[in-house]
């Protein structure tokens, strides 16, 4: 008898038991017997299956505390038997293991566990060893094993064990693959855990990403383009959102958010920001959100048509009844009030979402990257502004207080702008802001243009660059419409000829050493 019919076996080890009584009796009813761990083996047998211990059926106990309990000859060896190998049913004989057909096995909880602030020396011990050896042997030999590492997966199979008394060849092939992916998430969660605990010091060698799909949005870039939403084992505050109405998110609102949320954020208590294609065309920080709502959208209400408004604080009904005013994709707050929820819902469209406290906090530097045709660029996080500190007068007029307040403000938001980036400011919010240019002085002369356009004052006001002045005409155009002030990282070798045309107007400049290109 080949062991493709004689004692054909499944193997049960697994936490998560939602669905298991089923799929062990519809495998039992298949003619296979049942060999189990001892958690495992206790619950089947409440259940009124018969189960055979694994520690029994090898005749080696669990040993290091339950460290070592699968990693045995038979197990191994009835899994990775090629079944049309003679040589490995002979030796499958001399050994008197069984062939096991299937394997059902869940992970020990490492991304939950890691969640919960376990140290390093704590997580040691929900590191996976056995677990995920049973499934790699499993799916590498899925010509003849099953594989099923999760409830989901149970109900289209013991349709086809009833059917037919085991699996087809695709669906084996399918759970094989989401086996290697599993097992590949896991292990990056694991070198993200320990990434930070034993080596921070510069970017690493390998870069293990495990993503694990936490839901399919509405469209991709273009809604004839697919996409979804992935989470990495770090607690990501897109992740977190909670989406109290409207339609269904889509790829760039996603985008949008994480951009509104990352300007409002940096702002600080009390500010808002309108978004639009990824780029602010407003905002503000009044300190009361409903002043900061109208100043931002004062910016460019043409523009604000259509986006995506970051609130950091509550919405009031106040706040709610005047945004319900325009139309807008996404309103993204740390809270909303029950009766402003009401004043939203008369938009039934619009999608709001809160994103928890917890988040609102300066984010941890991490890692940041763009995702290209199978390659990634990665990069430190551009977190804080920890130059600004160290930000000095480099002409003969120096900032005034207020200016120097409207320009900590300036330098904030030009971070969040695409590069090219000039923002214009007063200490109370942004006049105008010129997004994306080729040409610094494209950028210049469009931030004064859009202020104009608003009817916002230009004269005295101060403007941020997110990188240095290569020319003075830069400087000059802003010096033509009032710029009072700016600001910039420095690092041309013109600079002496900017600040000589900054001194020309009786412009302060400050320069702060550090650059913030946004290019993604």
């Amino acid at each position: 008898m080949s062991p493709s019919t004689k004692n054909r076996t499944a193997l049960v080890s697994v936490t998560d038991k939602a669905g298991l009584p089923d799929l062990a009796a519809a495998l039992r009813d298949a003619g296979l017997s049942l060999i189990a761990s001892s958690g495992t083996k206790t619950f089947l047998e409440e259940k009124g299956l018969a189960v055979r211990e694994i520690s029994e059926y090898t005749k080696s106990p669990e040993i290091l505390g339950g460290r070592v309990k699968t990693l045995h000859p038979k197990i191994h060896g009835g899994i990775l038997a090629d079944r049309a190998n003679p040589e490995h049913v002979r030796t499958l004989d001399e050994h008197a293991a069984d062939p096991i057909d299937f394997v059902i096995v869940n992970l020990y909880p490492f991304e939950e566990k890691f969640q919960s602030g376990l140290s390093p020396d704590e997580l040691i011990e929900y590191i996976d060893i056995g677990g995920i050896a049973l499934i790699r042997a499993a799916a590498k030999n899925h010509a003849h094993v099953t594989v099923l590492t999760q409830p989901s997966q149970y109900a289209g199979v013991i349709a086809e064990v009833k059917a037919q008394g085991t699996t087809s060849p695709v669906t084996r092939a399918r759970l094989a693959a989401e086996a290697f992916a599993l097992t590949a998430t896991y292990d990056a969660a694991i070198s993200h855990a320990f990434r930070g605990a034993l080596a921070a010091d510069r970017l690493p060698e390998r870069l293990p990403i495990g993503l694990t799909k936490v839901t399919d949005v509405r469209y991709g870039e273009n809604p004839h383009q697919r996409g979804a939403l992935y989470r990495t084992v770090a607690d990501s505050p897109v992740v977190a959102l909670k989406q109290l109405q409207g339609k269904e998110l889509s790829f760039n609102n996603y985008l949008d958010i994480m951009g509104a949320f990352g300007l409002v954020r940096d702002l600080g208590t009390g500010s808002v920001a309108i978004i639009k294609h990824n780029n602010p065309c407003g905002a503000a920080w009044r300190g009361d959100v409903l002043a900061s709502w109208r100043r931002a959208l004062q910016t460019d209400t043409v523009s604000a048509f259509g986006g995506v408004v970051a609130v950091n604080g509550t919405v009031t009904p106040a706040l709610a009844e005047e945004m319900g005013q325009l139309f807008l994709e996404v309103v993204i707050a740390r809270d909303v009030e029950t009766s402003a929820r009401s004043a939203l819902e008369k938009k039934k469209n619009v999608r709001v979402v809160m994103i928890p406290a917890s988040h609102w906090e300066a984010g941890k530097a991490g890692l940041m990257g763009v995702w290209m045709q199978d390659a990634a660029l990665v990069q430190d996080d551009d977190a804080g502004f920890s130059e600004w500190e160290r930000a000095e007068t480099v002409t003969k007029r120096t900032p005034t207080p207020s200016e120097k307040t409207a320009l900590r403000m300036a330098w904030i938001v030009a971070k969040h702008v695409k590069s090219n980036a000039i923002v214009i400011t007063d200490p109370e919010g942004t006049v105008g802001i010129g997004a994306g240019q080729m040409s610094r002085v494209d950028s210049s002369h469009l931030a004064a243009h859009k202020a104009a356009k608003a009817g916002l004052v230009v004269k005295g006001a101060v403007a941020a660059s997110d990188a240095f002045f290569p020319f003075a005409d830069g400087v000059q155009e802003l010096a033509k419409v009032g710029i009072a002030a700016v600001v910039q990282p420095g690092g041309s070798i013109r600079d002496q000829e900017v600040i000589a045309a900054a001194d020309d107007a009786d412009l302060a400049m400050l320069f702060t050493g550090r650059r913030h290109f946004r290019h993604v």
